[in-house]
């Protein structure tokens, strides 16, 4: 149902009580029973399914396809049975490896009812009561602690140090505070801290709010109608080759058509010979290899890219990231490490930098260039010492073995893990970084943070028995209870509040988050702590934290190299706008002054006109919603832009399915973001979508060779019989031999150029237009030109065997073998599409070549000389001489197409001087 609440988190608690007639004390059962009626269960609906047999149908919705099966139709009213079963044959094993490969499995929507909670506490008659989460209803007053997932969207109407992480719906790296407060109407999704989202995990703290919308209502069931909406796009590939297809297969209805008319009006063939004969040469310029061909050729780019710890989930998605020309990339977990670290201390005297990054307790402190210990700096040691202690949060090996909390060498190496909230964790390694040690330290009371107070403070006892209450906090809140400051030798000073105040706008203007530390001295018989011992005036400021989410050092320089290769590179995310431009900055993004971030606001005042106008020049996107998202994706995608779309949280699902490819994070993405995508990285590394690109741009160079490669055989085939037809001589081919050829011999042989290594200086050349053919004018003059030579040459030896009296069979048979042994040699012309293959390199570097030629050799073989295969394809045993003879011819062919490659290179030399 749709949200029964106009912006609830504009209205106080008792308005949005009221809005849903509840009070409180929450429903009664019967009340509860009615609007459960008549609002629907808290679910979100089930997508619909397409049918299995349209599936399957959909498989031979293909023009070449349907050639093919007219063919089959026509051999089957001539009684010609063994014909006709090959070529549906044919047809269904091409449809079979269609449906095997379909990727398209829309489980995103099943993977976010799977992040919806399955119980919830209610307030119901009076009394708390354990209810299904289907069952809440709009009213229905609900309570969360630490641990639940939120199980509708709430309104919050009390709250105790609640802090929820949003993180899948809003991108934010930290989880957010919650308070009872209202917020302004146009609040963004991350700046409505009253309330909770449906899906969403409380991290910290208790609450209670009233359910406001459920099911298809709240936030997350709006991305699952924004991912059911969002339409698919064609991949480069794909609107390729249907072009491709279709102009095919009107030039086979034309030249068949005039084929017909010659053959009946000049040379009086019968009825059935026609028919044979436009069969025949509608089955040999059909390239019933191609789709296999490309399914194949795209299921081992699939491997070589699980070897690149990038697992493709949609086999197109391999070719389309070689078309990629724009990376939209989230920013937490992506270009960042999605670990929050200590940057730099500061206190009055020193400006400390803190080295390493994480949650692995691995670097130290510098002052300048020099690394200092915390001997030397009593004032820094006050701030780490404060931050260390005044913490919940724990670092622990990411194994559970070694030396706990306080680190040690055996689990250092084993990689490490927060137990809590981020920032915490942060501020926690930071301690370990500065060497403080916590044993001895023993805590006695604790006020926690509170999202109104925004400070945590403790009562400690130090080793020596001394008491102390340690704060830490927003630096606002710190700042106005301070009326001293620690000095260099750690002993207290007047506070120089001017200087505290630029020091926390500098640190926060350079995007990071700003924490204080204070502390003053506590009676030494005091057992409890009182918000008002940190009240106003009381406190001594230690110093300042600036933490950040750091970038990637290897996303980094992934990121010049993408925009070396003309890839653009553009970060979207739900984090503040200093934050995300400060990371921009230091991933190379965007630089010098003036630089334009667009935050959600104010994609929300723009029309889409207004944002194709800008989207190309903007780099940095800052508190974006799922909507603002796709509008970016599909800004770009409206000036031919092949958008490539990364994300982790189901916030970002939508975009994905709308992207040219959608890549998720394998390991700290949601479910529903990788059912949406195409790539799941199976490292979260933004490097390894650069080595994804070079991996698809390797693919489509390999499949253009397998392409060059194979349609020469089906020019050389068609050619045969049309000349065959127009001069009114015998038929040197049969259909059955000519498919024989197409889905064996050309197949087994293009297959091994998708084994090519990538060309030098492959992410140095622009993205491919996705507009652009295929295959260029000079490939596809010269295509023309194998196919004459292949084709002239198979002619000629059939002709000249039927002049010595050889059998139709034998001839038939040796110029199937032409056909086979040309292919082979032109296969390795084909490995250099420009260079010259006169050179030994030919000979090296892909040894599937070698085993594709043995394999071709050895069918040939059984063609030529098993018994059934006689049968079946009409062939006939050849004596060595005809071997010899088409070895020889098949040579000369491939001499004659590396003179046509010359030609070529020739040129595009002059055609780019000009």
């Amino acid at each position: 149902m749709v949200t029964v609440v106009e912006a609830p988190w504009a209205q106080t608690g008792a308005d949005a009580l009221a809005a849903v007639g509840s009070t409180p004390e929450g429903l009664s059962t019967e009340l509860a029973a009615l609007e459960l009626e008549r609002s629907g269960p808290n679910r979100l609906a089930p997508p619909a399914r397409t049918p299995w047999w349209r599936r399957v149908l959909t498989q031979f919705d293909d023009v070449l396809i349907y050639i093919l099966l007219a063919s089959a139709a026509l051999k089957a009213v001539l009684g010609e049975w063994v014909d006709f079963t090959v070529i549906l044959a044919v047809a269904v094993v091409n449809a079979a490896i269609g449906l095997i490969q379909e990727g398209r499995a829309e489980r995103a929507l099943d993977a976010i009812r799977g992040m919806l909670s399955l119980h919830a506490q209610a307030r119901r008659d009076g009394a708390w009561t354990l209810v299904d989460a289907e069952d809440l209803v709009p009213g229905d007053v609900v309570r969360v602690r630490s641990g639940d997932r939120v199980p509708a969207d709430l309104r919050i109407l009390d709250s105790a140090s609640l802090r929820v992480d949003e993180s899948a719906l809003t991108g934010e790296s930290v989880p957010a505070g919650k308070s009872a407060g209202p917020v302004p109407a146009d609040s963004g999704l991350g700046d409505r801290t009253n309330m909770l989202f449906s899906g969403t995990l409380v991290s910290a703290g208790t609450g209670t709010g009233v359910v406001v919308a459920t099911g298809a209502g709240t936030e997350i069931g709006r991305i699952q109608s924004l991912i059911a909406g969002v339409e698919s796009l064609e991949t480069p590939l794909s609107r390729t080759l249907a072009t491709f297809g279709k102009r095919l297969a009107a030039l086979i209805l034309v030249m068949a058509l005039v084929m017909v008319v010659i053959g009946r009006v000049w040379h009086d063939f019968s009825t059935s010979e026609l028919v044979s004969a436009a069969i025949g040469f509608a089955v040999a310029a059909v390239p019933e290899g191609l789709p296999a061909l490309v399914t194949i050729t795209l299921a081992l780019g699939v491997q070589q890219m699980a070897r690149r710890q990038a697992i493709t989930r949609r086999l197109p998605a391999v070719e389309t990231l070689g078309s990629v020309s724009t990376v939209c990339s989230d920013k937490t977990g992506t270009l960042t490490r999605n670990e929050m670290t200590a940057r730099t201390v500061r206190t009055r005297a020193h400006d400390v930098t803190v080295t390493g990054t994480g949650y692995a307790p691995d670097g130290g402190l510098e002052l300048g260039e020099r690394a200092v210990t915390l001997d030397e700096l009593p004032d820094v040691r006050s701030v780490a010492e404060i931050m260390m202690l005044c913490n919940d949060a724990r670092i622990v090996p990411e194994n559970g073995a070694g030396a706990g909390s306080d680190g040690g060498a055996g689990a250092r190496a084993a990689g490490w893990r927060l137990v809590g909230e981020p920032t915490e964790g942060a501020l926690r390694v930071l301690g370990h970084k500065a060497g403080v040690d916590p044993a001895g330290w023993r805590r006695l009371a604790v006020v926690p943070f509170e999202s109104e107070t925004k400070y945590m403070a403790v009562l400690v006892e130090d080793p020596a028995g001394e008491r102390h209450v340690l704060v830490k906090g927003a630096p606002d809140q710190i700042l106005e209870r301070c009326s001293a400051q620690t000095g260099p030798r750690g002993l207290p000073e007047p506070l120089d509040i001017g200087y505290w105040s630029g020091q926390i706008e500098d640190v926060g203007g350079e995007g990071l988050r700003v924490l204080a530390a204070a502390r003053v001295p506590a009676r030494p018989d005091a057992t409890t702590l009182d918000p008002s011992e940190v009240g106003s005036g009381r406190l001594e400021l230690a110093g300042i934290v600036g933490i950040v989410d750091p970038p990637r050092p290897e996303a980094i320089t992934a990121v010049a190299q993408c925009r070396a290769a003309g890839i653009h590179v553009k970060m979207i995310t739900g984090d503040h706008a200093g934050t995300a431009l400060a990371i921009g900055r230091e991933m190379g993004l965007v630089h010098g002054d003036g630089v334009q971030v667009l935050t959600g606001a104010d994609l929300e005042a723009m029309s889409g006109e207004q944002l194709r106008a800008v989207v190309r020049e903007v780099d940095v996107f800052a508190r974006t919603s799922p909507e603002h998202k796709i509008r970016i994706v599909t800004a770009l995608q409206s000036h031919g832009e092949v958008v490539a779309m990364t994300g982790d949280g189901v916030n970002d699902a939508p975009a994905l399915t709308r992207a040219d490819v959608g890549v998720a994070m394998g390991i700290k993405g949601t479910e529903a973001t990788k059912e949406a995508a195409d790539v799941v990285l199976a490292d979260d590394n933004f490097a390894t979508i650069e080595r994804a690109v070079e991996e698809g741009r390797r693919i489509y160079d390999n499949l253009r060779r397998s392409v060059m490669f194979l349609l020469p055989t089906n020019g050389a085939q068609s050619l045969v019989i049309l000349v065959a037809v127009l001069a009114g001589l015998p038929l040197p081919l049969e259909p059955v031999q000519v498919l024989w050829i197409n889905m064996v011999t050309a197949v087994t042989l293009s297959l091994a150029l998708a084994n090519e290594r990538a060309e030098p200086g492959i992410m140095t050349r622009l993205p491919r237009d996705p507009r652009a053919p295929l295959l260029d004018g000079v490939l596809v003059r010269r295509i023309l030109v194998v196919s004459v030579l292949i084709g002239g040459a198979s002619l000629g030896i059939f002709y000249v065997e039927r002049a010595r009296g050889v059998p139709l069979e034998q001839a038939q048979t040796t110029a199937v073998t032409m056909l086979a042994l040309a292919q082979l040699a032109y296969l390795f012309s084909c490995r250099f599409l420009e260079r010259s293959s006169l050179t030994t390199k030919v000979l090296r570097g892909n040894r599937a070549v070698w085993w594709s030629a043995l394999a071709m050799i050895a069918l040939q073989l059984f063609f030529v000389y098993a018994p059934f295969m006689h049968a079946w394809f009409g062939s006939a045993p050849i004596a060595l001489r005809e071997w010899a003879v088409v070895a020889g011819l098949a040579v000369v062919v491939f001499l004659l197409v590396e003179g046509v490659k010359a030609l070529g290179r020739v040129t595009r030399r002059l055609t780019r001087t000009r």
